[in-house]
């Protein structure tokens, strides 16, 4: 596929009130990436949300936009997710600020660039540790409180990269594949609590960060492999996510969905 062939996105569409009278947690919110687009999406839905990131300045700079869209400040707090005590704080925080949650979205995740053969192990711990280890922190800190009251939803950001080959990502797709079992494995024990563990695995969505760590050409390979001839706007990965926290999806637990347009 060509440059000629790529194809505008459509236009964002509008709430409908999907999270009418929800209450969700984001975790990795700050910026233009996935989790920002996410935390405006569950606003736009009717949601009141608490955000988190580990960048502060970025993470206040995110609720400020918020605020000016929709007239209310999401609560905020700095969160590691690599820290079990951050974590723990955010998850009490969330209960403080907002008397609970009925949805949590782990969101954190930390990419980069290496051959197996040149990986070392500070650089393969690192990825795993925020992608995979940090989903896990936070699905064990933000469960009980979903299992308390019997009902809720988490959704788990993973990757098509879990899957699918591409060179120089092994410590990425491992610990994307990981949350892919770690949310299949979360979903069974969660399901007798009523509560519902899903996952979206996006193949590529264009934000400004994502150039800065992106090898030159590659973005273009990337967006020629999709069948749009784009990569996905954020929002759009934002949108499959709030229907896996919504009624919409009462009946779907367990399962990882493509957010992607390529070819089989």
């Amino acid at each position: 596929m060509t440059a000629s062939d790529r194809q505008v996105a459509p236009p964002e569409p509008p709430g409908r009130g999907l999270l009418d009278g929800r209450k969700v947690v984001i975790t990795a919110a700050a910026g233009s990436g996935i989790g920002g687009a996410l935390a405006r999406r569950c606003m736009l839905e009717g949601a009141t949300i608490t955000i988190s990131d580990a960048h502060e300045r970025r993470l206040g700079e995110t609720a400020d936009a918020l605020e000016s869209e929709f007239g209310t400040r999401p609560a905020t707090f700095v969160c590691d997710v690599t820290d079990e005590d951050s974590v723990q704080a955010l998850v009490s925080g969330a209960v403080d600020a907002m008397g609970g949650y009925d949805a949590w979205m782990n969101n954190a995740g930390l990419g980069g660039n290496g051959l197996i053969t040149e990986l070392t192990d500070e650089q393969w711990q690192k990825v795993l540790d925020v992608t995979l280890t940090g989903t896990f922190r936070c699905l064990r800190a933000a469960l009980p409180h979903l299992y308390d009251q019997g009902a809720g939803a988490v959704v788990n950001n993973a990757s098509v990269l879990g899957w699918r080959a591409q060179e120089r990502q092994g410590h990425y797709a491992a610990a994307k594949a990981g949350v892919m079992a770690l949310t299949r494995t979360a979903a069974a024990e969660a399901a007798e609590h009523g509560v519902r563990v899903n996952a979206v695995s996006p193949s590529l969505a264009m934000h400004a960060n994502l150039a800065k760590v992106t090898p030159p050409g590659l973005l273009a390979e990337l967006e020629s492999a999709e069948a749009f001839g784009r990569a996905a706007e954020p929002w759009e990965v934002a949108n499959v996510m709030v229907f896996l926290a919504s009624d919409l999806s009462s009946y779907m637990t367990g399962e990882v969905l493509a957010v992607s347009s390529q070819h089989p």
